[in-house]
């Protein structure tokens, strides 16, 4: 837990982050490009298929934030420390947007594929109660009324929320679905084509990278934020030293010049 923290502040630098933007920019243009222009289309649903080259990435980052919440959670509950209790909330922004993408990226697939936008499959549907449950962890963080039971609301919420994660991921092997069998992250080989599976898990690469780029940029703006929050009654009083020319009085400075 204490890499994950170094590891996330070593990324919040400013040199850091601009590198690992360059990269995400990179890697996203490519995998677009790539995913539209160079792997062939699928043989049965045709060039729909694309969207796997971003849909899945992106529920794979869902995936990912909701862990580093769960992970950041019970390390603020063991140690008490605020630090963990920003990087719960910050990745828990990132996976909420990152689920909504996932959702709207599925519709889109879903509407030439099933005929229909939306259609209550267990995979949609506990997707969806993934989104709520952390759009309501994100709320609850906005109604406490102090920063201490704010953070102990939030990681019991982290905790507990996650275990609706692999209940989605094995929503298509418990229950009878519409939704398609996973194809990569599974047990035994990948079901998916090679040059497929190549472009898709240099996606994997790609979306990872926006993720660690978008929580490097929130931690700094959280941390930001923090410093904002203290009230000047609190902050270091300024050194004693001689007093500056604007503080001397007008009265004095011209009794000087007589």
């Amino acid at each position: 837990m204490r890499h994950l923290y170094r590891a996330l502040t070593v990324l919040g630098g400013y040199r850091a982050q601009q590198v690992m933007g360059v990269a995400t920019l990179v890697g996203l243009t490519a995998t677009v490009v790539t995913g539209l222009f160079v792997v062939p289309p699928d043989a049965t649903q045709g060039n729909v298929q694309r969207l796997m080259y971003v849909h899945v990435p992106a529920a794979w980052v869902t995936f990912l934030a909701f862990g580093v919440v769960f992970v950041a959670s019970v390390a603020y509950l063991k140690t008490g420390r605020m630090q963990w209790d920003r990087v719960a909330a910050a990745s828990a922004e990132i996976g909420v947007l990152f689920c909504v993408l996932t959702i709207v990226l599925g519709s889109l697939w879903g509407r030439p594929v099933w005929g229909t936008w939306w259609t209550w499959d267990p995979r949609l549907t506990t997707t969806a109660v993934l989104l709520l449950i952390y759009v309501g962890y994100l709320s609850l963080r906005k109604v406490a009324d102090s920063p201490a039971r704010r953070a102990k609301w939030a990681a019991v919420v982290g905790v507990i929320g996650f275990i609706d994660v692999p209940i989605v991921h094995q929503s298509v092997v418990w229950w009878r679905s519409l939704h398609q069998q996973a194809t990569v992250l599974r047990l035994g080989a990948p079901t998916v084509a090679g040059s497929m599976l190549a472009t898709l898990l240099f996606a994997f690469v790609a979306f990872s990278l926006a993720y660690g780029y978008l929580m490097a940029v929130r931690m700094r703006v959280g941390r930001l934020e923090d410093r904002s929050a203290v009230p000047v009654s609190s902050r270091p009083a300024p050194r004693a030293g001689r007093p500056r020319p604007a503080d001397v009085p007008t009265s004095v400075a011209s009794d000087s010049h007589a």
